[in-house]
């Protein structure tokens, strides 16, 4: 362990940090069409169920991981389990490469659209309408890369300035402008006229649209809002102080991502129902019927572009944390400056992008198993690798280390560690069920 290592320059930082890594495309895109096509307050009831019963205990075995050893996912494993194990840290490292490659193209759409609202785009358009808008701008070959380009630049440039002076500086003043965002934009849409339908839809539970796909819908959203099975909630706990209450501050971090998807879900359902668009159109609700949404509303350019840049914020605190999973293995693993290290693996995201944005147009003929790449690279990890990841983090911590699991959180806090028998016992045969569920989904469905 390097003595030189950097630490978060305050709990508060550290927080923010890991609540921005947490939070993502996952929370504000993602939750909102999932809970739309499941049944609204039934999914929301099982996700958060899902949230407390295997997804707060994985968070506290990814951070436990990471503070005992003070390493980058691979050498985590390896100080802890010898080499072989290491493999399950070097998944983490490929994930986290996968998933950044589909992250920058879309996180690349999010800024375009942006400046479509502040231009006035959607004005007067339906649904159709913001389809071909955006069946336009992604098969294009140079504004989606141009796009992808500056975000990436944005990401690498945070990592570049290290822990406490970039991640931690940045996640500051992104996170609280993010919840105001959210805030303001929740009330807007709870006061629309006809917003009461979508509120009762999103909170009141429709139990007979409950059906396996809806299970298994809430525990893989729960799991991949969460960052779990890529290794940056590792990276980010190597960083912490051994003084900090690992159950208290996982906790939070948990909590503030989960109160962010509840908010979002909060600013598109009840938008949605008051302008008579139906909540269950999938992954096309934000960029295909939103903007419609959007553009019958008193003043909705402007709501509509301060979503798109809360959808930014979100993606850039993610993809941060991302990044720095893959930075850190090149820091610790083969002796590379930051700054280089960060470059290096800002241009390989880069190319791995690439195709996936081609993929939208020109190279829309090349497949993978019948997918574009964009499809293939989001199947792969979010459906096999981070599953697969966060499997072997349970098994590992319930049953290789055990209660040495217990030991080290309870050692470094100096305080007794809350429930500890049932962490263990999730890890050991709760969250390895549903995680084998979401796999099972994955390749059936």
């Amino acid at each position: 362990m390097s003595a030189a290592r950097e630490h978060w320059g305050s709990r508060l930082g550290f927080i923010m940090a890991s609540a921005g890594s947490a939070v993502g495309l996952g929370n504000i895109w993602k939750f909102p069409y999932m809970a739309g096509a499941n049944g609204g307050g039934a999914f929301l009831i099982i996700y958060l169920g899902c949230v407390l019963f295997f997804g707060l205990s994985l968070v506290m075995a990814e951070l436990a991981i990471g503070r005992a050893t003070q390493r980058n996912p691979v050498g985590a494993f390896r100080t802890l389990a010898g080499r072989g194990w290491s493999v399950v840290g070097a998944l983490g490292v490929a994930t986290a490469f996968v998933i950044l490659a589909v992250y920058v193209v879309v996180a690349g759409w999010t800024l375009a659209y942006v400046v479509l609202m502040a231009n006035d785009t959607f004005a007067g358009v339906d649904v159709e309408q913001s389809r071909q808008v955006f069946s336009s701008f992604t098969s294009s070959t140079f504004m989606p890369l141009l796009c992808a380009a500056v975000f990436t630049v944005g990401m690498v440039t945070v990592v570049i300035g290290g822990v406490a002076g970039g991640i931690e500086r940045v996640a500051k003043w992104l996170m609280p402008l993010l919840f105001v965002l959210l805030i303001v934009l929740a009330l807007r849409s709870i006061t629309l006229p006809g917003a009461g339908a979508g509120i009762d839809f999103y909170l009141w539970p429709d139990w007979s649209k409950v059906g396996p796909d809806t299970w298994g819908g809430a525990i893989s959203q729960a799991f991949f809002s969460l960052s779990l099975g890529m290794g940056a909630m590792i990276t980010y706990g190597s960083y912490m102080s051994r003084e900090q209450n690992l159950p208290r501050d996982a906790t939070l971090v948990v909590g503030l991502d989960t109160t962010v998807a509840l908010l979002a879900g909060l600013v598109i359902l009840p938008a949605v129902f008051a302008t008579g668009f139906q909540p269950d159109e999938g992954p096309g609700l934000t960029f295909l019927t939103l903007p419609a949404v959007f553009a019958t509303m008193p003043a909705g350019s402007l709501f509509g572009m301060a979503f798109f840049v809360l959808l930014a914020i979100a993606a850039l605190t993610s993809a941060v944390s991302l990044l720095e999973v893959v930075v850190s293995y090149f820091v610790d693993e083969k002796s590379l400056s930051r700054i280089k290290a960060s470059l290096l693996c800002g241009l390989i995201v880069f190319a791995l992008g690439m195709p996936a944005s081609l993929s939208q147009g020109v190279w829309s003929d090349y497949t993978i198993a019948g997918k574009n790449f964009l499809d293939a690279a989001d199947f792969i990890s979010t459906a096999v690798m981070m599953p697969v990841g966060g499997l072997m983090m349970a098994l590992f911590t319930g049953w290789v280390l055990g209660p040495r699991a217990v030991s080290a959180i309870q050692s470094y806090s100096g305080q007794p560690m809350p429930l500890a028998g049932l962490w263990l016992f999730i890890l050991r045969y709760v969250a390895p069920l549903g995680i084998g569920w979401i796999l099972l989904q994955g390749f059936l469905g």
